[in-house]
């Protein structure tokens, strides 16, 4: 939707010849429709002249795990240019994630074509997630993302001084309405709690993740929320929604299950709930920011734990929700955010930093102002105290004396 957005808002000049590439990259793409198949799509797709399936063409290899070799180039372009372009060469091409497959592999095979990257959520945020050498960077244009946070500047392909330009709030606003009034939905109001599945992305296991699903359930349920939409990740599977409904059950209250297909900014402006409940989803900020519905998180501490390496992709929009939103209790009681909006740019360049400090290095000085600024409970939530003395953003403490440590030595050797 962040694409027709910036189409409609003239992001991309006079209206040309337009071709969509869709790509599923989900474990199981045979078991998802894919975008262009979706009700979705109906309102969206006039905006391009020809939709291919990636997929279709390298069945049956999984986009992900096609890589392209050098030598390869010259001959996929030719057979990409006569099978997707009618053997016209592309002006620009325009992709998501360009350091990842299937995206990475289309920028290498063409070559020496201008990039637009674009963005739709908190990612725009963190650093690039994978590096990209300086010859592609340099052929990055822009990068076209949604204005979440007011003041926060994207930092994602900044170390390759890619200009960010945002697309406006209202082409957004209007593409959700084009697209919820295409889906099929039904009812107002009550919850909705938003599913990402992190267990599949091993952040943390099955178990805690039913178990922050439920405390949203308890919570909302003990707000007095009697209608609730649960939005499965589409990668779930039915596992997930059943132990949902089982539990819904318990509590006496219904739980209606968001179909697949429909995007979670569609069921904000089609069910215009009165509390969207998730863990660290971009459909947070996105409800709060687009729609003006209340937000609230859970388990955001615990994955914020568990989360590693340091370096995760994930850790700039854990932060950010963490340290935004206010978080849900299992008893129903809303404990507000931590950190101070003024605060939160900081906040997340202090992060990005820590997380790349090599590649991101013009951002110590945020890093060094956060440090000193935030409470030190919070400090050791977002920092770890070994990183920050290893980077000299902390002193190193003082190693204990000599009579110190024969003291501890004393009383190991008693407690023996």
């Amino acid at each position: 939707m962040t694409l027709a957005a910036a189409i409609d808002a003239g992001l991309f000049g006079p209206a040309g010849r337009r071709v969509l590439l869709v790509s599923s990259n989900v474990a199981v793409p045979e078991l998802i429709s894919p975008l262009h198949r979706t009700p979705a799509f109906e309102a969206i797709g006039d905006r391009f002249d020809h939709v291919h399936f990636w997929n279709e063409l390298i069945a049956p290899y999984h986009p992900v795990r096609v890589r392209v070799r050098p030598e390869q180039g010259p001959l996929l372009r030719r057979l990409l240019t006569q099978r997707l372009l009618d053997g016209h060469a592309p002006d620009e091409l325009i992709v998501e994630s360009i350091g990842a497959y299937p995206a990475r592999g289309l920028v290498e095979i063409f070559s020496g074509c201008p990039i637009t990257v674009y963005s739709e959520g908190l990612m725009s945020y963190g650093p690039t997630r994978d590096p990209i050498p300086g010859d592609l960077g340099a052929r990055v244009e822009r990068l076209l993302y949604l204005d979440l946070i007011e003041g926060m500047r994207p930092l994602m392909l900044s170390e390759h001084k890619v200009p960010a330009v945002a697309v406006p709030d209202v082409a957004f606003r209007d593409i959700v309405g084009k697209v919820s009034a295409v889906t099929p939905v039904g009812g107002r109001g009550g919850a909705l709690l938003l599913s990402q599945y992190m267990s599949d992305a091993g952040i943390i296991s099955w178990d805690e993740e039913t178990a922050i699903h439920e405390a949203m359930l308890h919570g909302v349920v003990a707000r007095g929320f009697t209608t609730i939409r649960f939005k499965p990740h589409p990668s779930a599977g039915r596992r997930q929604v059943r132990g949902m409904k089982a539990l819904a059950d318990e509590l006496g209250v219904q739980l209606t299950v968001v179909p697949e297909s429909v995007p979670a900014e569609t069921c904000f402006a089609a069910y215009r709930p009165d509390l969207v409940v998730g863990t660290f989803s971009t459909g947070l900020i996105t409800a709060r920011h687009y729609f003006g519905i209340p937000v609230a998180t859970v388990g955001c501490p615990r994955v914020l734990e568990r989360l590693k390496p340091y370096e995760n992709s994930n850790r700039v929009a854990l932060t950010i929700v963490d340290a935004s939103v206010p978080e849900l209790t299992r008893t129903g009681a809303l404990v507000p955010a931590p950190v101070e909006p003024d605060l939160l740019p900081r906040l997340v360049e202090g992060v990005v930093y820590c997380a790349q400090r090599k590649r991101m290095p013009h951002l110590r000085a945020s890093a060094e102002a956060v440090v000193r600024e935030l409470r030190k409970d919070l400090r050791w939530r977002y920092f770890p105290r070994r990183r920050l003395t290893q980077y000299g953003l902390i002193k190193k403490a003082p190693r204990p004396s000599l009579w110190r440590r024969a003291l501890r030595y004393a009383r190991r050797l008693v407690t023996r």
